[in-house]
């Protein structure tokens, strides 16, 4: 697919701050509508890997018959630098950066100062305070959450979250995005967790609390919601591969924001100190070496 077909209701040029396994996904899934892409990584090694996921994976989609298209002509739509300034000419950048606030928002401030007043901000935080974020920013208005599900090409959610401030045209437009990359927007207004997050962690902690108690195996409990709930992934094998410090962190902040039934379980706390991370350490819930 060339830029001459690509969906009236997507951006032709889309930004996306951080190439890792997010924001890689991100770019791979715009690609594949047929837009011009731009990543934006912190160093030449970071941008060499950013550019290897995009291209393992589009590869790898055009293999499976999941992608129609040349490998060729998709991958010349693509532009890996490390410089902030390439999101000049940029209609929709999506920040893709890890789920830290001073982070986030150096991020999002360093990407607005370079975009036009027309062009479109969003970050893919998964439980971060939209609206806070928004505070941050100069054009409030133009700025909301796109959180992103993995593997994003694959996945059929995305869950778009609404500031007070965020235009009625961009909440429209998001919606549009959304079923023109061919997934489902599930819409809802900030708060600590949005809806995804704040369901997961939930059920994810109490999964751990019961192995921590002793209920049960991580295997058994995770059966148990494969099977009885027909979840596709158990919820300590999800823990394992979004990532046990990323779960931590996010408990971590609804615990401050939401109360005591989010204090994250010490079970959690001693394997995210120990460097059972899961699947990207090779251990966590589940043994992934």
């Amino acid at each position: 697919m060339s830029n001459s077909t690509l969906p009236a209701n997507l951006p032709a040029t889309v930004g996306v701050l951080g190439g890792g396994r997010m924001g890689a996904g991100i770019a791979h899934a715009f690609l594949i509508t047929g837009a011009n892409v731009l990543v934006v990584e912190r160093d030449e090694e970071s941008a060499e890997a950013a550019r290897e996921r995009v291209e393992s994976a589009a590869a790898k989609s055009i293999e499976r018959g999941a992608t129609d298209g040349n490998l060729d002509e998709m991958v010349s739509r693509l532009s890996v630098t490390l410089d902030y300034d390439d999101f000049a000419d940029r209609q929709l950048v999506i920040e893709a950066v890890p789920e830290d606030w001073d982070l986030k928002v150096t991020s999002l401030r360093g990407i607005e100062e370079r975009l036009g007043e027309d062009a479109y901000l969003a970050s893919n935080t998964s439980s971060l305070s939209v609206n806070g974020l928004a505070r941050e920013l100069k054009r409030p208005q133009n700025f909301l959450g796109l959180h992103f599900f993995n593997p994003v090409p694959a996945s059929t959610l995305i869950e778009v979250v609404l500031g007070t401030a965020t235009s009625p045209e961009l909440a429209a437009a998001a919606k549009r995005w959304t079923e023109a990359l061919g997934k489902t927007a599930v819409v809802v207004n900030d708060a600590p967790g949005f809806a995804s997050s704040r369901l997961g962690v939930a059920i994810a902690l109490e999964a751990m609390r019961m192995v921590e108690e002793g209920v049960a195996s991580a295997e058994d409990i995770d059966a148990a919601m494969v099977l009885g709930y027909k979840h596709p992934t158990g919820p300590l094998k999800t823990t394992d591969i979004v990532g046990l410090d990323v779960r931590l962190g996010i408990a971590e902040y609804l615990h401050s924001t939401l109360g005591e039934r989010f204090a994250p379980p010490q079970i959690l706390k001693d394997k995210v100190a120990r460097g059972e991370l899961g699947r990207k350490t090779g251990k966590g819930f589940f043994d992934w070496s």
